[in-house]
């Protein structure tokens, strides 16, 4: 029996897509503790040496690295972003307009 697969073209956030509540913040979330984890291990920081800067436990860094970031907030992700000696920078401004809605984006350097 042949299966057709169905291509359909995303949205640009993959949480949006799965139908997921607030997927703006879980975008940011996730490209907010990919960039710690970046960070993490190009310091060639353990865990636990990781967990002793950020003030927090090891399961915590743990669970950060591994994207179960429903106990983190998005200013709690700065924060760790600026202990680990990074500026963050936001910037509001209007959206294009051909788009119908607006968005919130990371871009990291």
């Amino acid at each position: 029996m042949d299966k057709q697969n169905k291509i359909v073209s995303g949205s640009g956030n993959v949480f949006a897509d799965l139908g997921l509540s607030n997927p703006e913040e879980c975008l940011v979330k996730a490209e907010l503790a990919i960039k710690i984890s970046e960070i993490i291990t190009n310091q060639k920081l353990t865990q636990v040496q990781a967990a002793e800067i950020l003030g927090i436990d090891q399961p915590k860094v743990s669970a950060l690295i591994r994207g179960k970031l429903k106990d983190f907030s998005v200013d709690r992700l700065i924060k760790f972003l600026n202990i680990l000696g990074n500026d963050v920078e936001i910037r509001v401004k209007p959206k294009p307009e051909n788009r119908s809605s607006a968005s919130t984006t990371v871009v990291c350097y």
